[in-house]
């Protein structure tokens, strides 16, 4: 094949597949538009290319690498033209990690892209138009935002190594540093794998099953400087305890606790079920806005707590509370927005299906000697119907989903209970739309949407739409 002419190529696609190009055959293309995943969007001959690492304006050559019949991706070869939105990315290990798609973007950029991403799903998935999406709000400084992260640990040469996987494998690739998580984070990792291979700490093979040490994981409060240490292990038994905790304690400044999470089980889950404080105490603390948090190793808590209080700040000022509003915080979580919420509401109910969130949320509440605000375990789209059909209506309903959006259930019952306002925080753009559409056909107006970015140079985008009854 390599050696026909480019004709013949032609005439070899398209027999068949009816497709204007073959795989692997190299095109010049001009990237008109980025994808909700950042790729870059091309057209040859009317057929459409996702081209990784291009931007909107260039003219680029690209090579085939998979074809479908609507659609397919090529690889980026050579940059004709440059955006004037293109930058150099800061992490030398950029291109092998794919943790951050959007890195060769400039940042003001990345922001445009978020705001179009979402007014581009309320037009074409909700139909929605003529809504304002305002400018999405960014960081002024967008690196280093990461409270929590998980390292996976391997050996190499006899020594403990932890980084990250390279991109669509298992492959573990060493890490001195990643730009978008705390710089204690790094230290800590450092100090693990040198502290550890010195005892002889072996790590988890996936392949043998053998070995102890399967994963690093670092919680950082940013405004208490607290840090908590989880080494997750691939057995009970943690050879050289008291001397690996006591050393990590005195080298690493603001080391709190240190836990261990045990997980035997041949998977990709990163966490075990047990989990046994080794130093220090059970909890680490933060706070974001003038509410205080209590985490532990297996609590969920935003991972970009400055932008955190930016998106739960507008979620607070879409709901205009006065003090007189009783509010349901569906996916309540360990209860932040609950929190958030209940400084200005009579009361707050939360509903969240994992019962160790709700025990976590019970104690924060407790944390902040705050009264009004009650906790039920169960799906919201169950527990929320049953409040209702006790008798209990909310003013205002907020709603937090994951990716997936709320369940036709949940947007059915808020529609029966016809709050005065909604305020849906989304992860993802395309449910948002999905269910803000399913929420105007119920008698609501949505009356603007704010985008947040809480994940600076990936391609994801935080929303939060106000919606009032109509």
């Amino acid at each position: 094949m390599g050696n026909i002419s480019r004709k013949r190529k032609h005439a070899v696609a398209s027999a068949v597949s009816n497709l204007p190009l073959a795989k692997n055959e190299t095109v010049e293309l001009i990237i008109e538009d980025l994808s909700h995943e950042g790729n870059g969007v091309g057209r040859y001959e009317g057929y459409t290319l996702f081209v990784p690492g291009a931007l909107p304006g260039e003219r680029i050559l690209a090579k085939a690498t998979k074809l479908k019949k609507q659609f397919g991706y090529a690889r980026l070869m050579e940059i004709v033209e440059v955006a004037a939105s293109r930058t150099k990315p800061l992490c030398p290990v950029y291109r092998r990690c794919g943790g951050c798609t959007l890195q060769h973007m400039d940042y003001e950029a990345q922001l445009a892209f978020k705001r179009k991403l979402v007014e581009d799903n309320l037009r074409r998935i909700g139909k929605i138009e003529g809504v304002p999406v305002h400018p999405t709000l960014g960081m002024k400084d967008p690196w280093r935002y990461r409270n929590k992260a998980q390292v996976p640990i391997g050996e190499e040469e006899g020594g403990l190594i932890g980084g990250f996987y390279a991109q669509r494998s298992h492959e573990i690739i060493d890490m001195e540093a990643c730009l978008i998580q705390h710089e204690k984070s790094d230290e800590v990792v450092a100090r693990v794998k040198e502290i550890a291979s010195k005892y002889g700490i072996r790590a988890y093979n996936e392949e043998t099953q053998q070995g102890l040490l399967r994963h690093v994981v670092t919680k950082v409060g940013f405004a208490t400087g607290q840090i908590m240490i989880v080494l997750i292990t691939n057995g009970d038994k943690l050879p050289h305890k008291e001397a690996l905790t006591q050393e990590l304690a005195q080298v690493i400044p603001g080391v709190a606790s240190i836990v261990q999470n045990i997980n035997t089980r041949k998977t990709n889950v990163i966490f075990g079920d047990t989990t046994r404080v080794l130093w220090g105490e059970e909890y680490i603390y933060d706070t974001i806005g003038a509410v205080k948090f209590a985490i532990s190793a297996r609590s969920f808590y935003q991972v970009n707590p400055v932008q955190t209080e930016l998106l739960y700040g507008k979620a607070l000022e879409y709901a205009a509370l006065t003090g007189d509003e009783n509010v349901i915080d569906a996916y309540c979580g360990i209860g932040t927005i609950s929190l958030f919420l209940a400084q200005k509401a009579r009361q707050v109910f939360g509903v969240e299906i994992v019962p160790d969130a709700i025990e976590d949320a019970k104690r924060n509440a407790r944390l902040n000697d705050m009264d009004n605000v009650t906790f039920a375990v169960g799906e919201a789209e169950t527990v929320i119907p049953q409040w209702y059909e006790e008798g209990n209506a909310a003013d205002v309903i907020v709603v937090d989903p994951p990716r997936k959006g709320c369940d036709e259930r949940l947007l059915d019952t808020i529609a029966a209970m016809k709050p005065e306002r909604v305020v849906y925080v989304s992860c993802n753009p395309a449910t948002l739309a999905r269910d803000l559409r399913i929420l105007e056909d119920g008698g609501y107006r949505t009356v603007e949407v704010q985008p947040v970015d809480m994940f600076p140079h990936t391609n994801h985008v935080e929303s939060v739409a106000w919606l009032k009854r109509i």
